[in-house]
């Protein structure tokens, strides 16, 4: 047996897909612990008894830590990066190494944008593998052949970041382990070409060879703890369901669009119910309360407004998705095999929305921009036109085939050089 160590940013995305690849490596009687600058979320997602050692993180207050909503595009790139990334990666760095050096880990497994993970395993000579929970990675890596600037740029800052923290004699992108990538989609969503050159050997060079590092395992599912509140006799039965969700981490910019969505799901009452998750309650600030006509959110029986929600139990129930194209969300609502209608925001999302109309499961349409009737359209289309619905249903098909958790898990157990155990259950 051995010991495998997950170095995770404090984000709920990409800590849900390394959950059950911990649960199953636990199963099969391997030892499982986490490096995290969140510890108190890594326990509310994996489970009270998960063993955390503690990170620093970078202080995200004031105005030099809060990404501004409007921000997008290349100005978006270069906060994630300079603001976040890289002082993310220097603050977590010496808890790591205290982390390899007490747990004594065969393989540390590094979120792709947890670059301390890679960096400091390099440098302490521990085999590492890469937990890639957005493929849109891959397709980034390739784009910046055609950016040389931008690629010069994420070459110094990663080169000085190796410096400071890890090995100045080491090669390896830190996004991108020469070991083994463990990537939480598969073909048929990203495409076929999708990571083929991915991952350099120095920064900045795309290595040959380097697809044959990535294993395609598909969505890594797992029970999540979740409230028991949740009004399943809501749901009407004889009408679709809508999810509308826009993730966690973009509260901040919701309002108009989950509104349009309210009132476009609104004008169909009479063939859809629409679930609208607004953990900000933006749209209880913007309630016109003569409108709602006093009547609390489950009194209302064709929107139900909920701060969270249930989604893994709740996506087995309904017929369509409306989200920003968040690498969970859509592989979450494509494992179920419900289409999408997509409205991207930044960071990876565009990417993510374009691989799932390429796919032919969902329709995009402007976050900024779209209005109610719009929105209704194409909610329309992905319910009636059997041709998303098909499309989704052969990427789930392709999903549950890949393995998952259990797949990572022995690719986890090869790299450790352990005795592959039975699979668990």
């Amino acid at each position: 047996m051995s010991g495998f160590l997950f170095v995770v940013p404090p984000l709920v995305g990409h800590i849900n897909p390394t959950v059950g690849v911990a649960a199953e490596l636990t199963a099969r009687g391997h030892r499982v612990a986490w490096a995290s600058a969140d510890p108190g979320l890594v326990r509310r997602l994996a489970g009270d008894e998960a063993v955390v050692f503690p990170c620093a993180g970078p202080v995200l207050t004031g105005e030099d830590g809060v990404r501004p909503a409007e921000l997008r595009g290349p100005e978006a790139l270069k906060f994630l990066w300079e603001r976040f990334l890289v002082p993310l990666a220097e603050a977590m760095a010496p808890g790591v190494r205290a982390a390899i050096g007490e747990f004594g880990p065969g393989v540390v497994v590094a979120d792709q944008q947890a670059f301390a993970g890679g960096l400091v395993a390099e440098r302490l000579r521990v085999p590492w593998a890469t937990s890639s929970t957005t493929s849109a990675e891959f397709t980034f890596a390739e784009a910046l052949a055609g950016m040389p600037k931008v690629a010069d740029w994420l070459d110094t800052l990663l080169h000085e970041l190796r410096g400071r923290i890890g090995d100045p004699s080491g090669t390896a992108d830190p996004r991108f382990s020469p070991h083994l990538v463990l990537a939480f989609s598969t073909p048929e969503l990203v495409g076929s070409g999708a990571g083929a050159g991915a991952g350099a050997q120095g920064e900045g060079e795309l290595g040959s060879g380097a697809g044959e590092r990535i294993r395609w395992v598909g969505p890594s599912m797992a029970p999540r703890p979740a409230a028991a509140d949740f009004p399943w006799t809501w749901l009407d039965p004889a009408r679709a369901t809508v999810l509308v969700t826009l993730g966690t981490a973009n509260t901040d910019v919701g309002a108009r669009f989950l509104a349009e969505c309210r009132d476009a799901l609104r004008s169909r009452a009479d063939r859809v119910q629409a679930v609208i998750v607004d953990p900000a309650n933006v749209l209880g600030a913007q309630a016109d309360l003569d409108d709602l006509n006093d009547m609390d959110d489950q009194d209302d029986k064709d929107v139900l407004i909920r701060s969270s929600v249930p989604q893994l139990p709740l996506l087995e129930r309904v017929d369509a998705v409306v989200c920003h194209a968040g690498h969970n969300t859509v592989c979450e609502a494509l494992w179920h095999g419900v289409p999408l209608v997509v409205a991207p925001i930044r960071d990876d999302q565009p990417v993510v929305a374009g691989q799932v109309v390429d796919a032919g499961a969902g329709i995009r349409v402007r976050f900024g921009r779209v209005t109610a009737p719009k929105l209704g359209a194409a909610i329309d289309a992905v319910l009636h036109e059997p041709g998303y619905r098909a499309a989704a249903e052969r990427i789930r098909t392709a999903f549950r085939a890949a393995g998952g958790a259990r797949a990572a898990a022995t690719h986890l157990e090869e790299l450790a050089g352990a005795t592959p155990s039975k699979e668990a259950p």
